[in-house]
């Protein structure tokens, strides 16, 4: 029985399942979306959505709680300085999952789009861009 047992173990030991959702959060701060398997998304929402409420809040005492979640000073400044700031009368809803219908090759497992809800929309020049960018250095 599960009885008052939370989160999923993701078939990993504690501090690798912490290593992986905090890089997990850092890409998709990084990015603005990431694709991934449902249950990773799942678990990294609430991080996520923990950390840009700490933004929000912009006292140092938030940001050196971020920072001892998250251990990236980069993404931390990146959460106070840009992210929290886009829309800081949100309550809460920064993230959203969007199921994809494929799945994963190797072990069918399903996928989705984990986003930022107000992250900037790429025009298609920049578009274009990455992808020629990403091209040149594959």
């Amino acid at each position: 029985m599960r009885h008052r047992v939370k989160g999923r173990t993701l078939g990993r030991s504690p501090s690798h399942r912490a290593a992986m959702l905090r890089n997990l959060v850092c890409s998709l701060m990084l990015h603005g979306k990431i694709r991934t398997s449902s249950e990773k998304a799942k678990e990294a929402k609430s991080l996520a959505e923990k950390l840009i409420t700490l933004g929000q809040k912009g006292t140092l005492h938030a940001r050196r709680i971020a920072l001892s979640r998250l251990h990236n000073k980069d993404m931390v400044s990146k959460i106070f300085e840009e992210i929290a700031k886009r829309n800081p009368e949100r309550k809460g809803g920064h993230t959203r999952i969007l199921k994809l219908d494929e799945t994963r090759l190797g072990d069918n497992a399903s996928q989705v789009i984990f986003e930022l809800v107000d992250a900037p929309v790429a025009t298609e020049g920049e578009t274009a861009k990455v992808e020629e960018k990403e091209a040149t250095e594959a």
